[in-house]
């Protein structure tokens, strides 16, 4: 059922149209996707740019004695965040790529986080690890305002994974370091095959893959994601 409705005299008639146009809008937009039965969180996938994890140790030779994070941006997971710091950090030969950003909070250990094509930029050869896991890693230099470190290893490329609580483990029945599938769909359609699972109370269902992952799949563009096993 419609009506018809007067304009009243002396009113913007423009003005009358453009909040029509925004009723309607608001109106018929679609609403948030409705999740599958029986899955707890939606998926969130999300692209992982190269970044640094440090302790605070090593935080205060680079930033100055008793230096603390700055929140630049939060990120998915709740209590993490982008800091506004950053470095630059250098390979053999010299090489070097600048404005690598820290990820807060702070951790027990430092470690450095690359796609494989950061790496050739670097001239470094890097394993795909999970984090903490630096076995057979090369190690950098990291150069901060007030100061430079040397990491002997720690240098990787984290492997694709997904985060998840126990519900949303109990919905995939998996546990804690099995491994699932995601299916991108997108104009160029992908499977990453073999993510590691994290299961941790409190974690938002969150996949991370880097950014050469992001781009052969083209990411910006995909359409929808799907976890399977």
């Amino acid at each position: 059922m419609s009506a018809t409705v007067a304009i009243p005299v002396g009113l913007d008639r423009s003005l009358v149209e453009r909040l029509v146009r925004e009723a309607l809008q608001g109106h018929l937009a679609p609403g948030p996707a409705s999740l599958p039965p029986g899955q707890p969180n939606p998926l969130v996938v999300n692209v992982s740019a190269r970044h640094a994890h440090v302790t605070q140790e090593d935080l205060e030779k680079l930033f100055g004695k008793g230096h603390q994070l700055k929140v630049f941006k939060s990120l998915y997971q709740e209590g993490f965040f982008a800091a506004e710091e950053t470095l630059t950090i250098v390979g053999p030969r010299h090489r070097m790529i600048t404005n690598l950003r820290i990820l807060g909070p702070c951790r027990d250990h430092s470690q450095v986080e690359l796609a494989f094509t950061d790496a050739v930029q670097l001239g470094l050869e890097i394993p795909v690890r999970k984090s903490g896991d630096h076995r057979d890693s090369p190690g950098c230099y990291l150069m901060g305002p007030a100061g430079m470190i040397h990491l002997p290893r720690g240098v990787i490329r984290h492997e694709r994974h997904v985060h998840m609580n126990s519900a949303d483990a109990a919905y995939f029945s998996v546990k804690d370091g099995e491994r699932v599938h995601l299916r991108v769909k997108s104009d160029c359609p992908t499977v990453l095959e073999s993510l590691l699972v994290r299961v941790s109370n409190g974690t938002r269902l969150e996949v991370h893959i880097d950014t050469d992952e992001g781009n052969a799949c083209n990411y910006p563009r995909a359409t929808g994601f799907e976890l399977f096993r």
